[in-house]
């Protein structure tokens, strides 16, 4: 196991993918539609990270990664271009957050069924860019390493647990979290530039570091 890349798992979550664990447990069927959407980015993260994996090692075969000690490898020049785009991204997070809004349809999850719970988690995964940039680097950090595709099991596991803390904490303090919830939901959809800035941080102190 590589316990190395379980951080990362903090960045799979932070930003609209946390924030719809959250709405889905304000939902009137929560346990139905939490479940859905967990098994929504269990497969996205199955999929996304074989994907990227696949990907970094047809590269590999051209060009070497090199050793991930080496901060002059090609491996290490990829991951410091992915931390390039997470801080344009967090730039453009803060330039436009006096007109940033949640998106449309974080609010229509409240009245979705278990499909489009399961849905919204595939595509959050697969199409977020933070997302998408966070498995690239597992997978180079993979390819550079020499680990099997299974050594990336601990932080998809890491992932789920993250992704499922907002349904834990409905089933373990179901009347506190129906009162609760609700008011952490509408604080973080009028916050979502802050959260995807913090998101982005934190990504690029974990590759850096």
């Amino acid at each position: 196991m590589d316990l190395q890349l379980l951080p990362l798992a903090i960045t799979m979550m932070a930003g609209p993918q946390i924030m719809s664990a959250i709405i889905l447990v304000t939902h009137r069927q929560a346990v139905r539609m939490s479940l859905a959407y967990l098994a929504g980015v269990t497969v996205a993260m199955i999929v996304g990270v074989a994907l990227t994996r696949h990907v970094v090692a047809l590269l590999s075969e051209s060009i070497s990664l090199g050793d991930p000690a080496d901060t002059g490898s090609l491996g290490s020049v990829v991951q410091l271009v992915l931390v390039g785009l997470l801080m344009a991204m967090a730039v453009k997070n803060f330039r436009t957050r006096a007109t940033s809004e949640a998106p449309a349809w974080l609010s229509t999850l409240l009245e979705a069924g278990p499909g489009r719970a399961f849905v919204v988690g595939l595509l959050l995964i697969l199409l977020m860019p933070t997302d998408i940039v966070t498995m690239t680097t597992v997978s180079v950090h993979l390819e550079q390493t020499g680990s099997p595709p299974a050594a990336a099991i601990p932080f998809m596991l890491a992932t789920l647990a993250l992704a499922a803390l907002p349904l834990l904490g409905y089933l373990l303090f179901r009347r506190r979290a129906e009162t609760v919830m609700p008011k952490i939901r509408d604080w973080m959809n009028s916050r979502g530039w802050l959260i995807n800035i913090c998101a982005c941080l934190l990504f690029i102190v974990l590759i850096l570091t």
